[in-house]
Formats: structure tokens, C-alpha cells, sequence
């Protein structure tokens, strides 16, 4: 019987495949039935804990929406496009580009609907910093929302020009420093908008009445804790791989081109890595990358089982996820950031991979990733969450399940 204690919280993460419910006695995890509502499927599964929780104290969080799609165009590679890719990343959206101003007749407009267009740039001081060919291009695109939030001297023009703009404090102030705060609380509650959105998602607040929060984003706010729970050696990083996304999460001391933010650890949402609801996009990322034949050798494995549907694939399109975002935080692609790869002592997973790898799986993957791509024989120990109850320690501060 759990307590009905007024300090005790029942803990709630909805995957895009599993369901994990976290208790003050037990935790535990269900496979999906996507035949059902999601709340549906909970109350048939976990029913007699959440009865027993007022809706003040049960708190969730999901990443069964896969998160946000984000294009930014913005005058400068180096202050207003890098800022504003900062503040995306970390408030969990996805970015399908980046759109340099000057360049921006250039640029192709995306075939798909984009979440939400981003424009930034220019100090507070700085005006008439647009013109035409930014509305020539925005008028082509197909979006949900747009936001401006660069010089303000520019943004009675934009506002002008451009249906439903909301505007924001610049992201640049006048000594060239980020301010993320209005920017990145925007994007979050555009999230929780997108979670309203989804009529299954919105049918939870039936049992509770807290804000749902992105899942990366509460994994994220466990870091600092991490340490409480397991042998972690800093500095490390966090791979979340799962049915929709992987993300990885990384203190800030890695980043070779770091820059001042608030937070002292920062996270990055591949919305195309993901196992199950993503997989095809997975597919042809591991067939574009020139090592994954060797890879899949390495494994003895062929090819073919990239158009398998079976445990074995699953286990193998994991396994790929792990190196591919490796690759892409590493100096073999260029992407939004490279990592300290060589300095890093530990590598901590998490999701729905704990549930299909062994540490002898990961391992090796870890030590072809670093031979193969980094030239070396540096090797960091991996730790895997089997309980997969990291995103607790985030969840609702201090509360947990031991």
C-alpha cells in the first residue's frame, strides 16, 4: 500500500513507448498499448497507485510528441544564430536549419510544416536590420507560430509585416552576451501547448494538476544529482535513447566553443534518432555514414538487418543510435557543437535502450566509436540506468524513488 503522506509524490514519465510510474515504494514499467488512450492505458495499468494520489501530487512528464520542429534565420553565424541554436537545443526543440540572413535568397524553403520560425539579431541599438527578402522568404514557408527576438529597434517593422509575430527581449544584449531567459521560457511553453495539443497527452491532466514537462527537460534537471545514485566519474555524459528521440545531455565543460549560459548542464534532442517512431529516419542516417558497414561487420551482422523487424534489428538500431550521435558531437561531422569526446570518464544510458543492451553491448560500440572515429584507445566506463529512474531525481526536486 503506498502512503497518502501530503510530502509523497507519485511520478509519472509517458514515453512514446513505455510508461514508468514511480512511487514512494516501487517503480514501475509498462510497454504502451497503442490501441489505447494513453490515459486509458495508464489507469489499466497503474490505476490503483494513481487513485490513491491527489492531482497535486502526481507530476509528469512525456516525450511521446516528439518535441518541436525549429527553424532560426539570423543575421550573424557567431552571436544571433549560435544564441538563439543555444536556447532552441536546450529548451528541447528540434532544428531542421539554421538560415544566415545574408544568404537567405539562397536557402530552400522546407517542404514540411515547421513548429515554430525563430528570427533573431542585431543589438538593441542597431536599426532597419531587415528587409524585403526576409518576408519574400518567410511568405513562402509553412509554420505554427514565429517569434522574433533580436534588436528592438526592428521590431515594429517586423510586426508589421508578419502575421502573429510575437516579439521578445532581444537574445543579444549591447556587450554581446546571451539573455535566454525570455527566448527559452517561450519555447517551453510553446512545448506545453504542443502536449495540450494532443488530445491524449491533454486527457492527463484528468489526474493532475501540474504543468507536463518534456522529459529531456526534467533528465536534464537531474544531472547535478546524478552522482547520489551512481558511480559517476566527471566530467560524463548522458545518452536517453528511446522510441522518438535520443538525446544527449553534457556539462558544459565539454563544449570547445562554450559560452556563458545559466545552465551548468546543457542537452541536445535528435527528433530523427529514435528507435521505434523515428526508425526509418534512424535507417538512413546509419546507411549515409560511411563506417556503419563496418560497424555492422563488427557486429556480424549484414546490412540486411536494417530491414528487419525483430528483436535482434531493434538491438542492432540501438546500438546505432549510440554511435551515431557520438559521431555527430564529434569532429567527424560538422554539427551545432563539438565535445571534449577524449576528456569525458563516464557515459551513463538511459530509456528504453536499458532495456534491450547489455553493458557488454554498449561496450563494444564505445570502443569502435573511439578507435575508429577519434583514433584512440581511450575508453570511458559505461553506466547503464537499469532501473531507468533518472528523470525521478528531476521530476519534483527532492523527491525520488530509492
Amino acid at each position: 500500500m503506498v502512503s497518502t503522506a501530503t510530502d509523497e509524490k507519485l511520478l509519472i514519465d509517458v514515453g512514446s513507448t513505455y510508461i514508468k510510474v514511480c512511487s514512494p515504494s516501487t517503480i514501475e514499467q509498462h510497454f504502451r498499448d497503442f490501441n489505447k488512450d494513453i490515459l486509458d492505458d495508464l489507469i489499466d495499468k497503474c490505476g490503483n497507485a494513481v487513485n490513491q494520489f491527489k492531482p497535486e501530487d502526481i507530476h509528469i512528464c512525456s516525450s511521446a510528441n516528439g518535441g518541436l520542429s525549429a527553424l532560426i534565420i539570423g543575421l550573424s553565424h557567431n552571436f544571433s544564430l549560435r544564441y538563439a541554436t543555444n536556447i532552441a537545443f536546450n529548451s528541447g526543440i528540434n532544428i531542421i536549419d539554421t538560415v544566415l540572413y545574408q544568404d537567405i535568397a539562397d536557402y530552400s524553403v522546407p517542404s514540411d510544416r515547421v513548429d515554430v520560425v525563430i528570427i533573431v539579431g542585431g543589438i538593441d541599438s542597431r536599426n532597419q536590420a531587415f528587409s524585403d527578402k526576409l518576408f519574400n522568404y518567410i511568405d513562402n514557408l509553412d509554420y505554427s507560430n514565429i517569434v522574433f527576438a533580436g534588436g528592438s529597434k526592428n521590431a515594429a517593422l517586423l510586426q508589421q509585416r508578419i502575421p502573429r509575430l510575437v516579439t521578445l527581449p532581444n537574445v543579444i544584449d549591447n556587450r554581446l552576451h546571451i539573455v535566454e531567459a525570455h527566448l527559452r521560457e517561450y519555447l517551453v511553453n510553446l512545448y506545453q501547448q504542443d502536449i495540450e495539443g494532443k488530445e491524449d497527452i491533454k486527457n492527463l491532466y484528468q489526474i493532475t494538476s501540474n504543468q507536463i514537462f518534456s522529459t529531456p527537460y526534467i533528465v536534464n534537471r537531474a544531472l547535478p544529482q546524478i552522482g547520489d545514485r551512481f558511480a559517476v566519474a566527471s566530467p560524463f555524459i548522458l545518452l536517453d535513447i528511446g522510441g522518438a528521440t535520443t538525446d544527449i545531455h553534457y556539462s558544459k565543460d565539454l563544449v570547445e566553443d562554450n559560452m556563458v549560459t545559466e545552465n551548468e548542464y546543457d542537452r541536445l534532442v535528435f527528433k530523427r534518432l529514435g528507435v521505434y517512431r523515428s526508425r526509418q529516419s534512424l535507417v538512413l542516417a546509419a546507411q549515409s555514414n560511411e563506417f556503419v558497414y563496418e560497424l555492422l561487420a563488427t557486429l556480424n551482422v549484414t546490412e540486411n538487418i536494417l530491414s528487419e523487424h525483430s528483436e535482434r534489428a531493434t538491438k542492432v538500431l540501438m546500438q546505432l543510435a549510440i554511435f551515431l550521435v557520438l559521431c555527430k558531437m564529434s569532429h567527424f561531422r560538422k554539427a551545432y557543437i563539438n565535445l571534449k569526446l577524449l576528456a569525458i570518464n563516464s557515459i551513463v544510458l538511459t530509456g528504453g535502450i536499458t532495456k534491450v543492451l547489455t553493458d557488454e553491448d554498449i561496450d563494444l560500440i564505445i570502443a569502435f566509436f573511439y578507435r575508429k572515429i577519434l583514433n584512440s584507445e581511450h575508453r570511458p566506463t559505461t553506466i547503464l540506468d537499469l532501473n531507468y529512474d533518472i528523470w525521478t531525481l528531476g521530476s519534483q526536486g527532492e523527491t525520488s524513488c530509492q
